[in-house]
């Protein structure tokens, strides 16, 4: 055997040997299993696409829309009288009718304040305080809540603003979260705040979350309903949407999500307008708003002819007294509306100054039962089974969101979570 040969058999020898009498060691620990996902509890997410006509899902531009609506429920949905953004929403959050809750059009007056117009930029507690929105009973039950946008949320419900500068707020409650509307803020901008908000530890997690898009609402009365450059600003909107349902998924995120419009849209031209100076003279009255209807208070000492000139059925347009306005629109006690009221026909407007050049667009407000008006609803989730639904009126919206973040039935509102009861799953 050859020295190195010597030597390697002395090696082993001697490991063997070590072997042999060695402790034997103790096998490894198994290896720690992955930490796993989080388990999360849905999130309800109220979504408004302000201006989206119902039928604006067929016509193929809403992949995302048509797939969460066969998927899950979807109905015709009426807005409420009259068929403006900020009463729309605020009974979208309320379950209230604007004639009780107070937002009675985007642009108002109150007695109280005679040298104050309500305007949609106005978010003074004063014109807000008779009616809490959802998120304030959340917050009260201890729900997190955050809005990216919706109209109303900025205001501290229940509280009051100093009448001078800096307009120092005391109390009222806004959600945890909130935002302030800026129209430069894009889609997907929007998204990926309310995406944000998801993704925060649970202790600061929003369980309630409502997002806002007015880009359909913009194109709608810019170019017209019919017009492909709305149908381009569905498209888009339906992107977003999109981006959303994608980044809930991707961060394990169950939501029940809840897409709504406050009204649709109807076609308008400056040749259907009806002026009201050939009824009545400039100085017979204080004319509040025009458009798709018009609401003003006679001059002192001028109701008689105002009530003469108006009052009664006329060619594409009717008018009321407050007190006589019909039923069906649960719409006339509130003190805030004016004593005069005319509804255009659908596709008219009322104002007091002629065009100035020719116009085609769009426009709503019209009554709330028209066609053209009917608003964009669906609601997916695991809390639904899919269906589609009869017509209902928007104020059941908000007893739906009710049963979804787990509170109570409120009393008092006027809506119901009755039309939606068959597809909730127990």
């Amino acid at each position: 055997m050859r020295w190195y040969s010597k030597i390697v058999a002395a090696a082993l020898a001697a490991v063997l040997q070590a072997c042999a009498t060695a402790p034997v060691a103790a096998p490894p620990p198994p290896a720690t299993p992955a930490v796993a996902a989080e388990q999360r509890a849905p999130v309800t997410i109220l979504v408004s696409i302000d201006g989206f006509r119902s039928d604006y899902l067929g016509r193929g531009v809403t992949p995302v829309l048509t797939r969460l609506a066969t998927g899950g429920v979807t109905a015709p949905m009426h807005p409420s009288f009259p068929s403006k953004t900020f009463p729309n929403h605020w009974t979208l959050v309320t379950g209230l009718y604007p004639d009780h809750h107070g937002i009675i059009a985007n642009k108002m007056e109150d007695e109280s304040r005679p040298k104050e117009v309500f305007t949609m930029s106005t978010d003074d507690p004063f014109w807000w305080n008779g009616a809490e929105p959802i998120w304030v009973d959340a917050e009260k039950a201890g729900i997190r809540s955050a809005t990216e946008f919706w109209p109303g949320s900025n205001v501290a419900i229940g509280g009051t603003r100093a009448s001078e500068w800096p307009y120092e707020m005391s109390g009222g409650t806004r959600p945890s979260d909130w935002a302030q509307f800026n129209q430069a803020i894009s889609g997907a901008q929007r998204v990926n705040a309310a995406l944000d908000w998801l993704r925060r530890p649970a202790a600061i997690r929003p369980k309630l979350v409502t997002l806002y898009f007015d880009t359909v609402d913009t194109a709608g009365h810019t170019y017209g309903p019919d017009d492909a450059r709305t149908t381009e600003a569905v498209a888009d909107i339906d992107t977003s949407i999109g981006m959303l349902v994608e980044g809930l998924a991707a961060m394990g995120q169950p939501a029940n999500l809840v897409l709504v419009a406050d009204h649709g849209m109807a076609q308008t031209s400056s040749a259907r307008t009806i002026l009201l100076t050939q009824f009545i003279g400039a100085d017979d009255a204080h004319v509040v708003e025009t458009g798709p209807y018009a609401s003003l208070a006679p001059a002192p000492g001028r109701a008689a002819v105002v009530e003469k000139a108006l009052l009664g059925k006329h060619p594409h347009f009717e008018c009321w007294r407050k007190a006589e306005i019909p039923a069906r629109f649960h719409y006339g006690t509130n003190p805030r509306i004016p004593p005069i009221f005319c509804l255009a026909e659908t596709g008219w407007e009322i104002t007091d100054k002629a065009p100035k050049r020719e116009k085609l667009g769009g426009n709503h407000g019209f009554d709330n039962m028209a066609p053209e008006m009917t608003a964009l609803f669906i609601a997916n989730g695991p809390a639904f089974k899919p269906g589609v639904l009869p017509a209902f009126t928007n104020v059941d919206v908000y007893p739906l969101l009710r049963d979804l973040i787990g509170l109570p039935p409120k009393p008092g509102v006027d809506g119901s979570d009755s039309p939606f009861r068959e597809v909730l799953r127990k």
